[in-house]
């Protein structure tokens, strides 16, 4: 199927503006020391349960040698910790350290400061529209990944 050079130009234009309004090509997340990827995985670890590190892999679609490197300082950090998982020997379960689970909190209350911040200037009728328009993104991109990876689940 041939692609609408100007959808794909305004695609690209829309991810240049979303990543500076964020702040997503800083090197650190919400002036904070750690990155986007290290943010995600404490965001990963901290909503799973008994998560592993290919799980984490799957949810980010991250390099296994690169979350590899990046577990490794955040253990070194202090931030998380593993342990042996009961049925499989070879697998590691990752868990948040105390300070690990404080330093998540504080992203994550930061995060929601900024697209608190980035709404409030919308009434609510306009944060209703945008947020509607995102899931209708979300559906949509979802749908065509799916059927391109031959699922049938559109959620």
């Amino acid at each position: 199927m041939k692609v609408n050079d100007s959808c794909v130009q305004e695609i690209r234009a829309f991810n240049r503006f979303y990543t500076n309004i964020l702040g997503l090509l800083d090197h650190h997340l919400l002036k904070s020391e750690y990155s986007l990827a290290e943010g995600r995985i404490l965001y990963e670890v901290h909503v799973g349960a008994n998560v592993r590190a290919s799980d984490i892999m799957n949810a980010m679609d991250i390099d296994k040698s690169y979350l590899s490197r990046l577990l490794k300082r955040m253990e070194k950090q202090g931030l998380i910790a593993k342990k042996p998982a009961q049925n499989d020997a070879r697998a590691n379960h990752i868990y948040l350290t105390p300070q690990g689970h404080g330093i998540f909190l504080k992203l994550n209350s930061a995060s929601n400061e900024q697209v608190n911040e980035l709404l409030s200037h919308l009434t609510p009728e306009k944060q209703v529209e945008l947020t509607n328009h995102m899931n209708a993104i979300v559906k949509l991109l979802k749908l065509q990944q799916n059927e391109h990876s031959g699922k049938n689940d559109p959620k």
